[in-house]
């Protein structure tokens, strides 16, 4: 019985520590896009935000996200929008999420 559940606690920890596990990028993020072009929000969702675009990195290469319209989980919820944050010798991305 033990044996289970150390096992049981043991593979726990694994899931949990690796969806908490960064990958670092030693490139540095190219610049902020200076403009965004938002387009009007979606008249069938008025309380819906923009989330803003952002650089995402493929494994190889950075590669632009635009943003989107999305629909906030409680009234007067904020997006904090993610960001790269410079770590560990490199880079890391920082979600963005509901404030």
């Amino acid at each position: 019985m033990k044996k289970h559940l150390l096992t049981a606690a043991f593979a726990t920890l694994l899931t949990c520590s690796a969806a908490q596990a960064q990958i670092v990028v030693r490139i540095g993020p190219p610049p902020p896009r200076p403009v965004e072009v938002v387009p009007a929000p979606p008249r069938m969702h008025p309380g819906w935000v923009w989330v803003p675009g952002f650089h995402r990195w493929d494994g190889r290469a950075y590669v632009w996200v635009p943003g989107h319209y999305a629909e906030p989980p409680r009234p007067r919820a904020r997006w904090v929008a993610g960001h790269w944050a410079h770590r560990r010798g490199g880079w890391v991305w920082i979600e963005g999420r509901w404030r």
